[in-house]
């Protein structure tokens, strides 16, 4: 990956006060709570939402983590009555380049296991394989599920819109360690970008990679959403990497928040056929039930 002026900073470090949230509903990717043990990010996708407005931080591209994090984590874990599945990865992704030496995830992990709670990772980020000991020690008492976003096919489009992100490539390969270690890891295919990486050629260079890097499921979300902030960074961006696009954005969906693939309904039809000749998980419901059913048939026992 290439270091840019934000990987050279030091890790800064931002207040908290909680590390953990409810989530209003474990329909997405079967988690009960959520936790962001950083702040910001360094991928610089160019699609972001975290870097919208209403989320209030201006300072985005600076990674921070959370004061007194595992203190207050461990905290939480042991005062919460009921267990269940951790997302983390929502704001800011686990496995950014601090998270090597920082290593504030994966002893974050270690108290999951420690208090016997379930874990839902969303990343970009490779370093995630290093972990692979401690989430199959979870995984052996709580659901453990791994999302690798990967939206191209082609490492060159993907450099465009994920520039400080691992390859797809590299992305791809941290897959098949996950998955040939014996955890359930598969690909969070989304946002589509309307004009370019909305098309079949990409969806199925992606499912074929994904595939033969063990892939439990893939997931996908057939387009864009835009937002004050985050839209006019993307704009911008598409100004110096895709011509002519920005004019499409603005005269097909205006300010609209989410936007979707002009051929949204043809590319859903193609990638569940797809996913269904290669006997790849594609829905929500079936992916849940698939991580999770075994923990949730001794419900009684673990949460």
């Amino acid at each position: 990956m290439p270091e840019t002026a934000e990987h050279k900073n030091k890790l800064r470090s931002a207040p908290a006060k909680t590390l953990i949230t409810r989530t209003k509903s474990s329909a997405w990717f079967g988690a009960e709570y959520n936790m962001n043990i950083y702040r910001g990010c360094t991928h610089g996708c160019i699609y972001c939402d975290s870097r919208s407005s209403c989320y209030r931080n201006p300072e985005f591209e600076t990674v921070k983590a959370k004061e007194n994090a595992l203190a207050i984590l461990e905290s939480e874990l042991s005062g919460k009555r009921s267990r269940g599945v951790i997302a983390t990865g929502s704001m800011s992704d686990p496995y950014n380049p601090f998270e090597k030496e920082a290593e504030l995830t994966r002893k974050s992990l270690a108290l999951i296991k420690k208090y016997g709670y379930g874990v839902a990772i969303a990343t970009k980020g490779t370093l995630v394989a290093r972990d692979i000991d401690l989430l199959l020690a979870i995984s052996k008492n709580a659901p453990v599920i791994v999302k690798i976003t990967i939206t191209c096919a082609d490492d060159e489009t993907a450099k465009k819109i994920e520039p400080g992100a691992p390859s797809s490539t590299e992305r791809f390969a941290a897959l098949k360690e996950l998955s040939d270690a014996g955890l359930f890891a598969g690909v969070l295919l989304m946002p589509l970008m309307p004009y370019i990486n909305d098309t079949t050629e990409n969806l199925a260079g992606i499912i074929e990679q994904a595939k033969a890097s063990g892939a439990s499921f893939i997931f996908a979300g057939m387009a864009l959403s835009m937002r004050d902030g985050q839209r006019e960074y993307l704009y911008q961006k598409l100004d110096e990497n895709f011509p002519g696009v920005k004019a499409k954005y603005i005269k097909r969906y205006g300010t609209n928040y989410i936007c979707p693939s002009p051929n949204a309904a043809a590319l859903q039809r193609f990638f569940f056929s797809e996913c269904q000749k290669r006997d790849i998980l594609y829905e929500m419901q079936k992916i849940n039930r698939a991580y999770r059913g075994q923990y949730d048939n001794r419900q009684t026992k673990l949460f």
